[in-house]
């Protein structure tokens, strides 16, 4: 089955050039035989028909009346001798042989066979059917021992003696002539009908090879557009797949974030403002406020530790609040936007900031724009936290919808399969990136920290 594997895997222009081509060669070869037989036996029964007339014309006159005579008397034998032995016949003719219907020569020039009789043969029986027979080989028959002999293929002819009346054969001349040049005739007849046959099969075959190719190529051609886009269809599918396993991990990721930033934000609350007016509360109902005999100055002392824990309390809500809620930056450019937390940055923790801008491209999407806030944000604070703040640096650039925002520092860096996965910093920009369908990246080591965000043209776009 390999050589079936095989003959499969060939183009269809392949196939057929090589079955057409074996089969125009089987073909060309039946039709050629076919031909060259036809034109041999033609040319044959042409040369054989002209020898049978001339001889006719010549010996007929002196054969007697065959219906009635059994054997040719002396004088007619002695007429045939001297013509058959003389002149243009005699350098033709080989042999000659008169039968008569029962199988028995009347005459020959070979005087030893007069009078035998010989089984009639296929020839003889077509003769004497009024047909005649031509041939062009070395003899066979059992009463030409002397034209066997030669070697060399004869012109063998049949030609009846008919009745003038009633045109039946009354006799069979058979005679055999050296047909000189006959079979240089019949080679060169030959090589015209084969070569005529190849050029016929050849100019066929490769007119129908020209347009078969012609068609396989563009076969080919729409059998490979074809298969490249279901290649781009399963390539996209398979993206396309990918993209909303991601979305829906990043969906169910961000829900679960977002919990557990409600219970942070809850924690701080409880453990911050809560606290300090769970303080003041608990200050407001002691004795030194209600016992009308307190003295003024510990009373007003009493009320300033209130009044203090309140304004702390106050002063953490705003934090907590300034987390939470972004500048209005929907209608901001990305220099707007990166310079606005940077700056904020810069202020809260009196460190400073590298900031490389490049824009040029079009508007983004609101989302895309808090997403670079935030991201720019949280990994400043974490650059911050964990590296010091050691050469803090912010490069965004955007080109025709390609973003890409990198935040670095010169820390000792951090391990980030440390990192837990319940981690609202890194785990939360990552997710935020990925729902949006952005690239994510943290290279961290001991020369620093790295954080890359990047976002697509089309992915933007979406």
């Amino acid at each position: 089955m390999n050589w079936l594997r095989r003959w499969n895997a060939r183009s269809l222009a392949s196939q057929f050039f090589i079955a057409g081509g074996l089969i125009s060669i089987a073909a060309m070869f039946v039709v050629g035989l076919f031909v060259s037989h036809l034109i041999e036996e033609a040319v044959i029964h042409n040369s054989g028909a002209a020898t049978a007339l001339y001889v006719d014309s010549v010996i007929a006159p002196l054969l007697p009346d065959m219906q009635t005579e059994s054997l040719l008397d002396e004088a007619s034998a002695q007429a045939l001798d001297e013509t058959l032995g003389q002149g243009a016949l005699g350098k033709r003719l080989v042999s000659f042989k008169l039968w008569r219907g029962d199988g028995t020569i009347l005459y020959s020039n070979e005087k030893e066979l007069v009078g035998k009789t010989f089984a009639i043969s296929d020839k003889l029986q077509r003769a004497f059917a009024g047909s005649l027979v031509a041939r062009y080989e070395i003899a066979s028959d059992p009463e030409s021992d002397k034209e066997r002999a030669l070697g060399k293929p004869l012109m063998e002819i049949y030609n009846p003696v008919l009745q003038p009346w009633s045109g039946q054969a009354v006799a069979v001349l058979e005679f055999y002539e050296t047909a000189e040049g006959l079979g240089d005739s019949l080679a060169h007849a030959r090589l015209r009908s084969w070569g005529a046959v190849t050029a016929l099969t050849a100019t066929f075959f490769l007119v129908l090879s020209v347009l078969v190719f012609r068609g396989s190529r563009t076969i080919e051609a729409q059998r490979k557009d074809l298969k490249e886009r279901v290649d781009e269809l399963s390539a996209l599918l398979t993206e396309n797949r990918g993209l909303q396993r991601r979305l829906q991990r990043a969906s169910q990721r961000a829900a679960a974030l977002n919990e557990t930033y409600l219970r942070s934000i809850g924690a701080d609350l409880h453990d911050g403002p809560a606290q300090h007016i769970a303080y003041a509360s608990l200050r407001l109902d002691s004795d030194m406020l209600i016992n009308a005999s307190t003295p003024p100055d510990a009373r007003e002392k009493e009320l300033a530790w209130i009044r203090s824990s309140l304004a702390e309390a106050m002063t953490e809500i705003r934090n907590i609040c300034s987390g939470l809620v972004l500048p209005q930056i929907e209608k901001s450019s990305i220099t707007e936007i990166v310079t606005r937390v940077v700056e904020a940055h810069q202020h809260k923790t009196e460190t400073h900031v590298e900031t490389i801008i490049n824009e040029d491209g079009p508007e983004l999407p609101p989302a895309v724009k808090i997403c670079i806030y935030r991201f720019i944000q949280e990994a400043l604070n974490n650059a911050y936290r964990h590296g010091g703040g050691v050469q803090q640096a912010v490069r965004a650039a955007s080109r025709k919808g390609h973003v890409r925002v990198e935040v670095s520092d010169h820390g000792d860096g951090f391990d980030p399969t440390e990192v837990r996965p319940t981690s609202l910093g890194l785990v939360g920009l990552r997710e935020r990136v990925d729902s949006l369908g952005g690239a994510f990246d943290i290279k961290t080591g001991e020369g620093g920290t790295t954080v890359t965000m990047i976002f697509e043209p089309m992915e933007v776009g979406e």
